[in-house]
């Protein structure tokens, strides 16, 4: 169930509905027992129960918090004079000064998580007061004097140093009750004063640093200061901002601004224009999830329309993007840099599925664990439950595991394609292999780049796309590896100019630009370096596709970013250093079991060598890898070089993995395989510089200095075997144009034709004229059914219109917003796309 804005007003301003915040009238008992429910729950979320923490599963969790506490007791005890641990110099660096709060919490966790057999700190009052004494240390030296605050980072002072307080403040409420009762208040009012983002110390719906994950961050702690101060209206308050993150983003009706948040087609979005299911939303998941669980009997919200929601997100956002237990790479924002991601990424999704299917009832809660069984099953690595957050987690999860009457099942089927369109992604899924494919536009970033994170992510919105096979391990394809060995010029999918670019530090010193002084006022948290430095956007519309069933068609105009538009109008400081992008107009054909790219008007206005890279992909050094082809004079190829390939074939005996490339129309092609060894720092300066060697294997089209604008068709065929590549000399593919301003294919056996127009005016192909710009599919099916599916990927029209040549059809099914008539020469379709965003339109017609 999606929760519109109107609907979720309608619920905000109703007492007794199942969403929302609690309205009706409460007694002054009533409300203290919700707040000690909320406190009760706090605690059993983070550090588990009796019974929870008794079951051998939580051993591995138990023995992990209580030997990080004793290892930080251990710390304080070695601290020098001026110092609360050892060696952690405070004042100048907010990092260290959460971590200062960290260690407190983990400690105080400790002292309230038993089941630890061989740790005395389980209800160890001496520690408890150590803790307190800390916090009043930390308090008067670092923390409470405001004029010397929020130095830094924005978010240590708004979200993450208020997490550790407000949940340690919780862990210890008795004890701080007993011996210092204004502690809470005390720090309440100084986590209000450095809300410096907010409003009078509260939230601020019209920040743009108060929306998704933040806000949901944000409102959580506030929850939890209200259960302390016993304040039912700071938590009524806190949980009425909260519920706005649960409302589906409406585009053209936004609420107070904020575009960040989840959409009607599953995309996700965070930093206004960041596609980020793989991080912020799995943040934003993880403490809704969080927030239900805390409130869980307390009275003061009941979820399940809520939990309905969220069950949504799963479904539709999380669950498309999530390959055999691996996060794709495309919804990761600057996290595709870290050491963590991917498996380690759904972790965090397998235990917020499982909290959420105990919140859950009858079907829904049946369908998220037969989901988290299948993650269990299909993935190289399964999820460590003692990663979990909660001991109460790792438990629900054992039990579902260990339960045979659960059947493991997706929660969608093994063949589907889906436009995340409000994002700029496409994923595209069968047995055997997921493709996901990153675009960009005016609306959509094409990277993001913060904080020393990502440092080369220049082309990753620029059509790159990720080619995932079934049964291997994924981190020896792709994740921090295949960032750190693949050239950023290289990524699979890229045509970029060949230039050498620098690092933002690199640039300017430090991790950001600095100029306060120009009227943009660039400092680290401004919109300027948002909309230049962190996530800058592209300057061209063109960016989208439709889905007919489990067949998709996207496309794009690359496009240079709005820094390098505006530097050139005189808009940005003369320091400021901006790169010009090359040119194409791309699209990509979903089928079963290839995935066709076309290009044309592929170079560079400034006359420089281009690059367009068909694949890349890694292999472990001493990986069994081969590589085959047919020259198109029929001769065999194999290894490396240069050559005009019909066919090429890579393969991975040790993974036992192969793709197959047919190159449909395209100039010789460069083949390349070799071992490359990079420090992981090289992509995120806080990475270990630990180096990796990788086979890196590209296949890049290249372009003199000065060349012609330059087109190029191939087929990815996942899992190819040599027999079948070379029957693509006798169909079934045919490329019918390929064009800056047409690109279109048709599949005899699929009797399926796909084009993309980018341009005004009538294109006409095979049997069809688009009145473009417009994506559409055709599919001819047996019985005298036709089938179409129409979308505006400019986002900006009115009416699209197609005209079928041939006879009449006349409309059996169709989708609201489509009209059918004859006219002269055929059956024209007119498909009512406006404030659609991109969603596709479908028509089934007969003769």
């Amino acid at each position: 169930m999606d929760i519109t804005r109107r609907r979720l007003l309608s619920v905000l301003s109703a007492a007794g509905l199942m969403a929302g915040v609690s309205s009706r009238p409460v007694s002054a008992e009533e409300v203290a027992v919700g707040m000690a429910r909320i406190l009760a729950n706090t605690v059993a979320v983070f550090a588990g129960t009796a019974e929870s923490n008794a079951r051998p599963e939580t051993a591995a969790k138990v023995a992990t918090v209580h030997q990080a506490a004793r290892a930080n007791l251990r710390s304080m005890d070695d601290a020098g004079a001026g110092e609360l641990f050892a060696g952690l110099e405070l004042g100048a660096d907010p990092a260290r000064l959460d971590t200062a709060f960290r260690r407190l919490y983990e400690i105080a966790l400790a002292t309230r998580t038993p089941g630890a057999a061989d740790s005395d700190l389980f209800g160890n009052t001496a520690v408890r007061r150590r803790v307190i004494d800390g916090f009043v240390w930390l308090h008067e030296r670092y923390y409470g004097d405001q004029s010397q605050g929020y130095y830094g980072n924005w978010f240590h002072w708004e979200i993450g140093l208020s997490q550790h307080i407000s949940r340690t403040l919780v862990l210890l409420a008795d004890q701080v009750e007993a011996h210092l009762p204004d502690l809470p208040r005390t720090y309440v009012a100084s986590m209000d004063a450095y809300l410096r983002n907010g409003i009078d110390g509260d939230v601020n719906l019209d920040s743009r640093f108060h929306t998704g994950a933040n806000l949901a961050d944000i409102t959580t702690n506030r929850i939890l200061q209200g259960a302390l101060l016993g304040d039912d209206a700071r938590i009524r308050k806190a949980l009425t901002d909260q519920l706005t993150v649960f409302a589906t983003i409406d585009p053209y009706h936004l609420n107070h601004g904020v575009t960040d948040g989840h959409y009607a087609d599953g995309s996700f979005i965070q930093h206004a224009s960041v596609a980020y299911t793989g991080s912020y939303g799995k943040a934003l998941l993880t403490r809704v999830v969080q927030t239900l669980k805390i409130l869980d009997g307390t009275g003061f919200a009941h979820g399940e329309d809520l939990v309905s929601t969220v069950q949504g997100w799963v479904r539709n956002g999380f669950a498309p993007l999530i390959f055999e237990g691996w996060m794709m790479e495309i919804v990761k924002g600057r996290a595709v840099s870290r050491t963590n991601t991917g498996y380690g990424d759904v972790a965090v999704v397998v235990e917020a599925v499982v909290d959420l299917s105990s919140l859950a009832d009858g079907a829904d809660a049946t369908a998220l664990k037969s989901y988290v069984q299948h993650i269990r099953s299909t993935s190289r690595t399964a999820p460590d439950p003692s990663a979990f957050v909660s001991p109460v987690s790792i438990v629900r999860y054992a039990d579902i595991i260990g339960d045979a009457t659960i059947p493991p099942a997706d929660l969608g089927p093994a063949s589907r394609s889906l436009a995340f369109n409000a994002m700029d992604r496409t994923v595209h899924r069968r047995p055997g292999y997921a493709f996901a494919l990153a675009r960009s536009s005016d609306r959509i970033s094409k990277y993001e780049y913060m904080n020393g994170e990502n440092l080369m992510p220049w082309f990753q919105g620029d059509g790159a796309y990720y080619l995932y096979l079934s049964g291997q391990d994924q981190t020896q394809a792709y994740g921090i590896d295949y960032f750190t060995t693949v050239s950023p010029y290289g990524l699979a999918g890229v045509t970029a100019p060949v230039e050498q670019r620098h690092t933002i530090p690199e640039l300017y010193g430090k991790p950001y630009y600095d100029n306060p002084g120009h009227p943009l006022n660039f400092t680290s948290s401004s919109e300027s370096q948002n909309t230049y430095v962190y996530f800058p956007r592209g300057t061209n519309r063109h960016s989208g596709g439709a889905v007919l069933g489990t067949y998709g068609a996207a496309g794009m105009v690359q496009s240079g970013d709005v820094a390098h538009r505006d530097k050139a109008a005189g808009l940005l400081p003369d320091d400021f250093v901006v790169y010009r992008n090359a040119t194409a107009t791309k699209s990509w054909f979903l089928l079963d079991e290839e995935i066709v790219v076309l290009a044309a008007g592929v170079g560079d206005s400034a006359g420089r060598a281009v690059t367009t890279t068909v694949d890349a992909r890694i292999a472990a050094p001493d990986d069994q890898v081969s590589v085959t082809g047919r020259l198109r004079d029929g001769w065999p190829w194999t290894g490396t070089g240069t050559g005009d390939l019909r066919w090429l074939r890579y393969a991975n005996a040790t993974q036992r993995t192969a793709v197959g490339y047919v190159f449909l129309d395209t100039p010789p092609v460069r083949v390349a395989l070799e071992n490359v060894t990079r420090s992981r720092r090289v992509v995120r300066t806080s990475n270990p510089d630990t180096a990796v060697t990788r086979g890196v294997f590209g296949v890049t089209v290249d372009q003199a200095p000065g060349a012609q604008l330059a087109r190029l068709a191939y087929a990815l065929v996942p899992n190819a075997g040599e027999t079948r590549l070379q029957a693509y000399r006798h169909g079934p593919l045919k490329v019918l144009a390929n064009t800056s301003g047409l690109q279109a294919i048709t599949h005899t056996g699929l009797g399926l034709t796909a084009a993309n127009s980018f341009t005004p005016g009538h294109h006409e192909t095979a049997g069809l004229r688009i009145e473009g710009p417009a994506s559409v599919i055709v599919r001819r099916e047996r019985h005298g059914l036709t089938t179409v599916a129409v979308s505006d990927p400019t986002m900006d029209r009115d009416t699209v219109g197609v005209l079928l040549h041939g006879r009449p059809l006349r409309a059996v099914t169709s989708d609201a917003g489509v009209r059918v008539r004859s006219e002269r020469g055929g059956t024209r379709l007119e498909f009512d796309t406006r404030h659609a965003y991109g969603r596709s339109f479908t028509v089934v017609l007969r003769g």
